[in-house]
């Protein structure tokens, strides 16, 4: 295994480069790059440690690129980018030993030198590689950055078949409230890539084992007590965790890019915040109601991107999915009309796969992936709406009316404009308006009743 990870090294072509160069003092590479090699896959970017400061600048000059200091990493980081590589750079602090010693996990913690052209491996990472346990080298290594139990999921989620040392779980389970410390940006970083994962589902359970899942998200947590207190059999969190099961296989399916799949698998997380908030029950019908949680879970959701720094972009996607995530098993019965599955793909435009892949996730989830005549009423109605969707990219509909049109009808600018619009729109969609002269009409009432009141 060694000398083929000897090979392997030697064939990248930064150690091609590098190897050109005199350096001043000792560089190694270390971190993931080598465990990718020993998974036989391609490095995505390299990390190097240097014993002397001034070998940056042959970095710089091997790569072609200017180092930038990196922000909130625990350890002091240089970046150099590139067109075609990423390069992370740090200075150790002692030996190489030391610094391995300091590394997050053991399979993180090997390095090559790459000047003696030999491998430096202190703490058995190549075994645990070997038999794919994920293990930290110290206790300490959580505590120095309390990211790395958010991390070591990651990996979990993300490896083909690895699995987590015992004593790690235990670790993240006492030292779960130290997560509290870490940016919200590098948690939201490590979370994006769990979240989209083959295995997202086995992370997310492992995560709630530890119980990091609940520090991260509390109204996660008011949703199990709601399951535990109400003895919910088809439970609102236990359905929300059990639907990722299904994400990779129906996001493939709907053809979901990758920005795409992030932000529906954080819609599926979040659909059903507001159920802990709006329970209720019908003793007469010995029925239980949830009503409007589509909107108390958007809200919710919104207020947890914001404290993670979603992007606003972000944000006003997953609300959209979130508030609309019901619509599809709504206009499932047999009584639903065309008009609806229609309405339905106009409204949600481009969004419209990431809903359907939502809608299935929702309810496999609860079915426990099984078919029944429910889940046959459902496929059947995503069906129609995609057809409606791709028959509107086909042939969108025509803008009647526009914000200026509004305007000159004496309409000051402001949030009247956008509500006029959208009805404007609804009508068109439900063919209310077979042109622009009639939807100019009923623009004309309105801004008349609005001016009036």
């Amino acid at each position: 295994m060694l000398d083929g990870l000897l090979g392997a090294i030697a064939e990248q072509k930064v150690i091609q480069e590098i190897s050109r160069h005199t350096f001043a003092g000792k560089v190694f590479l270390v971190g993931g790059a080598i465990r990718e090699l020993l998974l036989k896959k391609t490095p995505k970017d390299y990390d190097f440690a240097l014993t002397r400061h001034e070998d940056l600048q042959i970095l710089e000059k091997a790569f072609g690129g200017s180092a930038f200091l990196l922000g909130k990493k625990p350890i002091q980081t240089y970046r150099i980018v590139t067109r075609d590589v990423s390069v992370d750079v740090t200075f150790l602090q002692g030996t190489i030993e030391d610094d391995l010693g300091r590394r997050d996990f053991t399979m993180n913690a090997i390095a090559y030198d790459v000047d003696q052209k030999g491998v430096v491996d202190c703490l058995g990472g190549i075994h645990d590689i070997r038999k794919k346990i994920i293990r930290y080298p110290k206790r300490v290594a959580l505590v120095d950055d309390p990211l790395r139990m958010l991390k070591a999921i990651r990996h979990f989620a993300t490896l083909e078949g690895f699995s987590m040392d015992a004593e790690l779980v235990g670790a993240i389970q006492e030292l779960k409230a130290l997560i509290h410390q870490v940016a919200p940006e590098r948690i939201k970083y490590e979370m994006d890539q769990t979240i989209v994962s083959d295995r997202a589902f086995e992370g997310i359970r492992i995560m709630e084992q530890t119980g990091l899942l609940f520090e991260l998200f509390p109204d996660l947590f008011a949703l199990k007590k709601l399951d535990q207190e109400k003895g919910f059999v088809l439970e609102t969190y236990g359905h929300t965790a059990e639907g990722f099961k299904y994400l990779t296989e129906w996001g493939r399916f709907y053809g979901l890019d990758d920005k795409s799949m992030r932000n529906t698998a954080y819609a599926l997380l979040f659909h059903d915040l507001g159920k802990a908030h709006t329970f209720s029950r019908d003793d007469v019908k010995n029925v239980v109601h949830f009503f409007y949680h589509e909107k108390v879970s958007a809200d919710l959701a919104a207020k947890i991107m914001d404290r993670f720094r979603f992007s606003s972009l972000d944000i006003r996607t997953v609300v959209k999915l979130i508030e609309n995530h019901m619509r599809v098993f709504l206009i499932s019965g047999n009584e639903s009309t065309e008009k609806a599955t229609r309405r339905l793909a106009y409204k949600m435009g481009d969004l419209t796969p990431a809903l359907l892949v939502l809608t299935l996730c929702d309810m496999y989830g609860s079915s426990g992936g099984n078919e029944n005549e429910s889940t046959a009423q459902v496929r059947k109605r995503c069906a129609d709406v995609l057809s409606a969707y791709e028959e509107w990219g086909r042939k969108p509909l025509p803008r009647l009316v526009t914000g200026h049109d509004l305007l000159t009808l004496g309409l000051a600018e402001g949030p009247f404009v956008g509500k006029v619009l959208e009805e404007i729109r609804e009508k068109q969609i439900f063919g209310d308006f077979s042109g622009r002269e009639e939807a100019l009409a009923y623009a004309k009432t309105q801004v008349t009743t609005l001016l009036s009141g």
